[in-house]
């Protein structure tokens, strides 16, 4: 065979370098996108903040930006500007007036504070944005209940099967399956059963260069137990490989987590957010703004560009790649304040019922609905809303609060677990404290109400909203 040259025709998809940064600036939230624009601030000469603003601060007041703005056309490259839109007329009027909100003075700190999830809300919210069939989310869901605050799946899959019944009879091939796609979630690790299959799952997401990664994924499969007993040089010789090689292997492991699951929800209660968006009611319709305070006014010198005229070839070449990334930059910040104006206010269209009368009016909504509304793919939905907060006149909400799985009505609708759960809620809050009611009793009265739910579903719902069964409500009343 002879070498030769040839040529062919063909189509392939490039995530360009403006992509790869729109994609990031999307999914950073406000306190990282603010730091990411200091770093560029200080890296890139041709930036600055624009004029009469300084690197902002979540306490800081900022101007509000309406859904429909757009970045002005002046002597500066300004990345936003101010609406004419006035808070007397929204639900947090100052006593200034003006064209300014004051985010500190407009509500109080505890609206502020983010709330924390448990492990078992955040790979629900994964479970509910995933495309498992509904089947498939309910065997997940029954085995996100039985993990452990650590993480670890330590119950029997039978048993899960068991638990499934009467509502869905599943085998344990089948749970196994949907339990081999939970592994998957955020964090890595969590679901497994084992110390083993728990840091398998961790170097499996690694690059197969990772040095010790395969030595490292047979001592979690086949020898862990055996490490501390025998040491590295016991395992080499135990494996016959160089104790160079093991070492380097146990190194590896011991840079896992061995309960990935015990890391979400320790955030502290007095973790403090900034709402990316403010919704208000106006004349009877429900409006969303981009929170001045989250959007920084970054700017090009126009200096800047008038010197690369005038310098030598070499700095010109410096200044003109310069200038190109700063133009990216405010590109992508606009379109970042774009899409997430489009995602929130799909939210309100979808979602107006829940602002006006609480959860309990809160309708299924997954990321595929939103997605073909706002003509979006749902991984870029999904980047919008990640750790988004919305300052609403029920306080300050994550955007994903706005989303909620579905179960079927007898009116041929739908309603949400969580307005299920706030009918529950009511429910025993209006019982008779010498009378509760029983699950049962619960899934009559929805019934009637036109939901029909288990009896196990109820339960399940009142445990996780700390409801204490019928029999224990009654000893403190």
């Amino acid at each position: 065979m002879k070498p030769r040259l040839q040529t062919s025709l063909g189509q392939q998809l490039v995530m360009t370098p403006q992509l790869r940064q729109a994609i990031r600036l999307l999914q950073m939230s406000t306190a990282e996108l603010e730091i990411e624009l200091t770093e560029a601030i200080e890296s890139n000469p041709l930036l600055d903040w624009a004029e009469n603003s300084e690197a902002p601060a979540p306490s800081e007041a900022g101007s509000e930006h309406d859904a429909q703005a757009s970045a002005p056309e002046d002597d500066r490259d300004t990345l936003a500007r101010d609406d004419d839109w006035s808070p007397d007329e929204g639900p947090w009027a100052t006593s200034g007036g003006g064209g300014s909100f004051d985010d500190d003075e407009g509500g109080s700190q505890a609206e502020r504070v983010a709330e924390v999830d448990t492990l078992h809300d955040h790979l629900l919210w994964q479970l509910h944005l995933s495309h498992l069939s509904a089947r498939d989310r309910r065997i997940g869901a029954a085995l996100i209940d039985a993990l452990e605050d650590d993480g670890y799946l330590r119950e029997p899959l039978a048993d899960i099967a068991q638990a499934l019944r009467p509502e869905t009879e599943a085998g344990e091939d089948e749970i196994l399956v949907v339990l081999h796609q939970l592994q998957r979630f955020d964090p890595v690790g969590v679901a497994a059963r084992t110390l083993g299959e728990c840091l398998h799952l961790q170097l499996s997401v690694l690059s197969d260069d990772t040095p010790g990664k395969a030595l490292a994924l047979k001592i979690a499969d086949t020898a862990l137990e055996r490490l501390p007993r025998s040491g590295a040089a016991g395992l080499a010789q135990e494996l016959k490989r160089p104790v160079a090689e093991v070492e380097e292997a146990v190194q590896l492991l011991r840079t896992l987590d061995p309960k990935p699951g015990a890391q979400v929800g320790e955030l502290s209660h007095d973790t403090y957010v900034v709402p990316d968006c403010v919704v208000w009611r106006q004349r009877g319709v429900w409006r969303a703004a981009l929170a001045g305070n989250t959007l920084p006014r970054v700017t090009i010198h126009r200096g800047y560009e008038q010197m690369i005229r005038q310098c030598g070839e070499s700095d010109a070449g410096y200044l003109k790649g310069q200038l190109q990334e700063a133009r990216w930059l405010l590109k992508s910040l606009e379109a970042r304040g774009e899409t997430l104006l489009k995602v929130t206010r799909c939210l309100l269209r979808q979602q107006s019922g829940f602002l006006e009368f609480g959860e309990q009016a809160l309708r299924p909504l997954t990321l595929r609905d939103v997605a073909e509304e706002v003509g979006l793919h749902e991984s870029t939905v999904s980047r919008a809303i990640a750790r988004k907060y919305v300052r609403t006149p029920r306080g300050t909400l994550p955007l994903r609060a706005f989303f909620a799985s579905g179960i079927d009505t007898d009116g041929g609708g739908e309603a949400s677990s969580t307005a299920i759960q706030a009918m529950i809620r009511r429910l025993v809050e209006s019982e008779n404290p010498r009378k509760p009611l029983s699950d049962a009793k619960l899934a009559d009265l929805l019934k009637a109400s036109g939901v029909p739910v288990a009896r196990r579903t109820v339960a399940k719902y009142r445990e996780a909203m700390n409801i204490l069964s019928s029999h224990e409500r009654v000893r403190i009343a």
